[in-house]
């Protein structure tokens, strides 16, 4: 889904459910053999860089971390909360 229906989807979990920063998305990945059930493929962020539409994704193959140019493209997501 693109960022904002992402950003949606983990708000509608309920009480404290959001998308990931990037930096608690990359312990996700350093983690992902432990967690388990997430796709070889890239999934959004919570940070921004600037109003224009770019926001951190992880690749999850790889590790990389980059700026997607459009919010509009669709990506994976996984939604956290603190406990």
């Amino acid at each position: 889904m693109n960022w904002n229906d992402a950003k949606k989807a983990c708000e509608t979990l309920g009480d404290g459910w959001r998308l990931p920063n990037k930096d608690e998305l990359n312990f996700l990945y350093l983690s992902k053999d432990k967690i388990g059930g997430f796709a070889n493929s890239c999934y959004w962020s919570s940070s921004t860089e600037d109003s224009n539409n770019k926001a951190w994704v992880q690749f999850f193959p790889d590790g990389l971390q980059a700026f997607y140019p459009d919010e509009d493209y669709d990506s994976y997501v996984r939604a956290v909360r603190a406990f």
